[in-house]
């Protein structure tokens, strides 16, 4: 493996980066791209539902782990358990590198993620975790991603919040 195919194509980062720049542009281009990381990782039997499940992850193989959304509604803001979940789940991939994203719209999630598990229950969509991908690198959609995770770093949002619109 190169160090090129390590780091993905230096190119289209850089195109990205200056597409960044406009915000507006800049959280559709990062919606879009979530959908895609999140429908693509869904299809490899890559993704990791509810906040439990997720912890138990983290627990047992933390390096595998390439992406971590915390979802919520407006509601969710008055429990108490969930926001101290939340706390720890942000703490532990923040020691660990593991970006990770706050997201709004959890209609739009079970949408793409399929609302209900095998037994007809909705699914605690409020973590989901990404796992490592075939060769993620090299995957546009998580570029972009991983990109817009490392930019807000870099600007002291260390948790961003994407708005994902309704269908």
């Amino acid at each position: 493996m190169t160090f090129e195919e390590l780091t993905g194509d230096q190119k289209t980062d850089r195109d990205f980066l200056i597409l960044m720049r406009d915000s507006a542009d800049r959280m559709d281009v990062v919606r879009k791209a979530l959908e895609e990381v999140l429908s693509s990782a869904l299809a490899q039997g890559c993704i990791t539902v509810g906040v439990y499940e997720a912890a138990k992850l983290l627990n047992a193989d933390p390096d595998n782990v390439v992406l971590c959304l915390l979802a919520t509604e407006e509601e969710d803001d008055l429990d108490v358990a969930l926001q101290i979940h939340f706390t720890l789940i942000q703490a532990f991939c923040c020691e660990n590198d593991i970006n990770i994203m706050r997201v709004n719209n959890m209609h739009r999630l079970a949408e793409i993620l399929g609302g209900m598990d095998g037994t007809g229950e909705p699914k605690d969509l409020h973590c989901i975790l990404v796992t490592s991908q075939v060769a993620p690198w090299k995957d546009a959609a998580f570029s972009k991603v991983n990109c817009f995770c490392k930019e807000s770093r870099y600007l002291d949002q260390w948790v961003p919040i994407i708005n994902l619109p309704e269908r």
